[in-house]
């Protein structure tokens, strides 16, 4: 996984669910690609054809509200997002995104720094978000190690592989 990357702020509002996220006539697949393709089918219909490699998905509060589907964050990063950025996440999306290595970050105010199109500069090391297109420069809260680590292992499974690993040289 990059620390640090270039990409356009695709911005949603608050309380997104993961119905519009992805909605649940296309949850017979577990391939992210093909999840991608129907991202936010409901709300912008155009969104998958409007992303980038290495974009962002910028939001309000609660973002990720609704059913646990594990479904969601595959069909954001599968739609070619790196991260998300959000005032704040319903515990489950959050933490189906840790699971899964995928960053997603609360930053305080994301909506009033970043507008739709903006062109941003993400760096997970230094813990910030500069805006390019407004020259403004957002810190977050560092992100803890261990969690840093799943999204470098892709996520859970990885991470726990590298435990068992670990464990297995120790005498």
């Amino acid at each position: 996984m990059q620390q640090k990357w270039h990409g356009i702020a695709h911005v949603f509002g608050d309380h997104v669910d993961t119905d519009l996220i992805i909605p649940s006539c296309h949850l017979i697949t577990g391939d992210e690609k093909e999840l991608g393709k129907h991202a936010f089918a409901i709300e912008r219909p155009d969104f998958a054809q409007n992303v980038q490699l290495g974009d962002v998905l910028v939001a309000g509060r609660n973002f990720g509200c609704g059913s646990s589907r594990e479904h969601a964050p595959l069909a954001i990063r599968g739609a070619g997002i790196s991260c998300i950025f959000a005032e704040s996440f319903a515990r489950t999306f959050y933490r189906n995104c840790i699971n899964r290595g995928f960053p997603a970050i609360e930053l305080k105010e994301a909506t009033r720094h970043i507008h739709q199109g903006d062109k941003l500069f993400v760096d997970l090391e230094q813990a910030k978000v500069v805006n390019e297109t407004t020259g403004e420069s957002v810190a977050f809260s560092p992100v803890p190690d261990f969690v840093l680590d799943m999204w470098k292992l892709g996520g859970l499974f990885g991470y726990i592989q590298k435990e068992l690993n670990n464990s297995e040289r120790k005498p």
